[in-house]
Parts: C-alpha cells; structure tokens; sequence
C-alpha cells in the first residue's frame, strides 16, 4: 500500500507541475501578445531615435580609432598593427551604414557589441583602482551605453515587425 500512495503522490506533483507549466506559457504568450499589440510598425522613411544614436556612435568609434592609430597611440607600450584596426573600423562603418538603412542585423550587431562591453566594464569597474574612476565609468560610460541597449531592444522589434493591413 505505502508504494501506492507514493505513486499516486508522484502522479499528482507531476500533473500539478504539467499544469503549472501550461498556465506559465499562457500567461506568458499573453503578455508577448499584449506587447506586440502596443508596437507601431515603422513609417516609410522612419528610424527611431536609438539607431541613429547607434550609427553615428558606431561610425564614430570606427573613426577614432583610424584617427588613434594615425596618431601613433600605443596600447600597453605597443603600437597596435593596421589590419585590425582597419578590420575593426570597417566592421564598425558597415554596422553603422547598415542601421542608417534599418537593417536588423545591424542593430542586432550592436546589441551585441553593446552587450558585450557592458559586461566588459562592469567587470573593470569591480577592478577599478579608485572609487572615482569607479564612478566615472558607471555614471559616463554604463549608464548611457545600458540605456542604448535598452532602448535598441523596442526598434529592432519595430524593424522586424510586419506590415499590417
């Protein structure tokens, strides 16, 4: 008899647990409904705000660092070689051109890039030697950059939105 009892109680967890799940995806798939019923597709000729921000920091970037190199900035006591700073630099023009001309995966690769330097400097402000530049690099640089990457969430969202009737 115990062996049943446990069997049936195992069942019962199982199915409440089956139940629950199914009540999760509901409620979840009824949220993503009710956002993608608040988004605005794109008008013909229309960039948010956010991907102009992108392109033009992304443009930017790639021609400060040309701009270092010419310079003869060194990192770390070495001068860097060309290549990657010109690899570097043309990924950054074709990411920015592309965003200019909405193009998702352009965003999508400054999420990433974005993304991906946020963790970067989240981790140097653990490591940061004083508690102002501790500082300085959340409030000037973390900041700013985690409120882009914020607000390219919503556009690419209206950049891959259909047309509707």
């Amino acid at each position: 008899m115990p062996e049943n009892r446990r069997q049936s109680r195992k069942r019962r967890r199982r199915e409440s647990r089956e139940d629950f799940d199914q009540r999760y995806r509901d409620r979840t798939e009824a949220k993503n409904e009710a956002a993608r019923a608040e988004l605005e597709p794109l008008e013909v000729g229309e960039r948010p705000l956010a991907v102009t921000i992108g392109a033009v920091l992304s443009i930017l970037l790639a021609i400060t660092n040309v701009i270092l190199w010419i310079a003869g900035v060194e990192v770390r006591g070495e001068r860097q070689p060309l290549f990657p700073v010109l690899l570097f630099g043309g990924l950054l023009v074709v990411m920015g051109v592309g965003m200019l001309r909405m193009r998702y995966w352009a965003v999508l690769g400054m999420q990433a890039l974005l993304g991906i330097s946020l963790v970067i400097l989240v981790l140097s402000v653990m490591l940061a030697g004083t508690i102002v530049s501790s500082l300085i690099i959340f409030f000037l640089v973390i900041i700013p950059l985690g409120a882009l990457f914020w607000f390219l969430i919503k556009a690419m969202a209206r950049i891959q939105m259909p047309e509707r009737p």
